[in-house]
C-alpha cells in the first residue's frame, strides 16, 4: 500500500521539523512541511494529501481561514488543527469550517499517530471537554431488520456513498475519483465499513448492506 501523505503547515520551522521527525518514525507516513498558508494553498493545486495538520495561529492567513478555503474547494479534505492554544473560543467556527478534529502540540507521538489514523477512517478527534458540542449525523438502521440491527450499527452518509459505488462495481480508484478523495482514504473507509458490518470482503459487504436495508436492490448492477 502507498504511504500516507501528510501536509503539515506551521509558521515555526523548529516545530514543523520536529513534528515531521516524530510522525515519520512510522514508516507508513510521509510528511511535507510548509511554513505559510499561502504555500499550502498553492501545493494542494498539484499534490494530493491524505491528512493535513494546520497550526491555528499563523500570520496573514490563520489555520481556521486556511481550512475554510480548502474545504470550500474540496469538502473531502481531512484536516486536523494542531495547536498549543485553547480552541474552545473558536470551536464552533472550526467545526463549521470543516475540520476533522484537534490535536494538542503537547500530544505524545502515539497520540498524534492515532489521531491521524482515526481521521483517515473518517472519525472525529475532539477534546473530551468539548465532546458534548458534537452533532451526530448518521443513519440508524431500523430494528425490524433482525439481530444485527439490534447491535445499533451506524453507517454514515459518506460510507453509504462508498457502499453504493462498491455495489455498482466500481474499483477503489474509481471511487476515489468520483468521491474526490485519495485511494488510501477509500481503503481506510472500506476497512471501517467491513468492521461495522462484520464482513471480510466487498461481496459480503454488499450482501449484508442489502440485508440491513442500507442498499436497495435497485443499486445493484
Amino acid at each position: 500500500m502507498s504511504a500516507i501523505r501528510i501536509l503539515l503547515v506551521d509558521d515555526h520551522p523548529s516545530v514543523g521539523e520536529g513534528t515531521k521527525t516524530m510522525i515519520e518514525q512510522d514508516p507508513d507516513m510521509q510528511v511535507t512541511v510548509l511554513h505559510s498558508a499561502m504555500e499550502a494553498l498553492e501545493i494542494v493545486k498539484t499534490e494530493a494529501f491524505d491528512v493535513m495538520l494546520f497550526d491555528l495561529n499563523m500570520p496573514v492567513i490563520s489555520g481556521l481561514e486556511l481550512t475554510k478555503r480548502l474545504t470550500a474547494s474540496n469538502p473531502e479534505h481531512r484536516i486536523l488543527i494542531y495547536t498549543g492554544y485553547e480552541i474552545s473560543p473558536n470551536f464552533n467556527l472550526l467545526i463549521e469550517s470543516g475540520v476533522s478534529g484537534f490535536v494538542s502540540k503537547t500530544a505524545s507521538r502515539e497520540q498524534l499517530l492515532t489521531s491521524i489514523r482515526c481521521v483517515l477512517r473518517g472519525e472525529a478527534i475532539v477534546p473530551v471537554q468539548l465532546l458534548r458540542q458534537l452533532r451526530r449525523r448518521d443513519i440508524r438502521l431500523p430494528q425490524e431488520h433482525g439481530e444485527r440491527a439490534l447491535e445499533e450499527v451506524s453507517i454514515n452518509e459518506r460510507e453509504t456513498e462508498i457502499l453504493q459505488e462498491v455495489a455498482s462495481g466500481s474499483s477503489n480508484r474509481d471511487i476515489a475519483s468520483k468521491l474526490l478523495m485519495s485511494q488510501r482514504t477509500v481503503e481506510y473507509n472500506l476497512t471501517r465499513i467491513f468492521e461495522k458490518l462484520g464482513v471480510r470482503s466487498r461481496s459480503e459487504a454488499i450482501v449484508e448492506a442489502k440485508r440491513l436495508g442500507i442498499l436497495s436492490a435497485s443499486e445493484f448492477r
